[in-house]
Parts: C-alpha cells; sequence; structure tokens
C-alpha cells in the first residue's frame, strides 16, 4: 500500500480498517476546495456526538471568569502585556 500523507502506509494506516482505508485514499484523490469541505463534516461529526448543554457551558465559562478575576484581585495573577502575547504568538507562527 502507498503513503498516503508523506507517513509510511503501516503507521499511518494501523489503526484503519481497510474500507475507512479506501474512503481515504479516495477523499485524498479530491480537489483541495471538496477535501476541505469533507474535512470540515467529519470534523463538525465528531462535535455532534458531544454537545453540550449551552446553559452549563455559559456556568462554567462564568465560574472560570470568576476564578481568573479574584487571583488578579488578589494579587496571585498579573497578567501578561498584549505586546508580548502577540509576539509569543508571532514567533510562534514563524516557525517551520
Amino acid at each position: 500500500m502507498q503513503p498516503l500523507v508523506g507517513l509510511p502506509a503501516d503507521v499511518y494506516n494501523a489503526g484503519m480498517t481497510s474500507r475507512a482505508q479506501d474512503l481515504l485514499r479516495q477523499a485524498l484523490a479530491l480537489p483541495i476546495d471538496e477535501r476541505a469541505n469533507v474535512a470540515a463534516e467529519l470534523l463538525a461529526s465528531l462535535d455532534a456526538d458531544h454537545e453540550e448543554d449551552p446553559a452549563e457551558v455559559e456556568a462554567a465559562w462564568a465560574a472560570e471568569i470568576e476564578r481568573r478575576a479574584r487571583r488578579v484581585m488578589a494579587g496571585e495573577s498579573q497578567g501578561i502585556p498584549w505586546e508580548d502575547v502577540r509576539a509569543r504568538a508571532e514567533a510562534a507562527l514563524r516557525k517551520p
């Protein structure tokens, strides 16, 4: 079997059934825009299996924001200046 995405077939395909390998091979033969659509649909299908209650998500975020705010007010956390965060992100994006 030929490598699919630059990895040896035995490594890349170890956990795939022959049906999944065939589907992947066919998907990789599609034009890039169609491959992107297929990838997006596959990723969305993974999220759909783990739907969360929006109220629970909102409550969790509220609790996290409160926890972080308390740490700042108590002097336990000072944060990082935006300029530093941006410089780190840009440096990380430049790495090959």
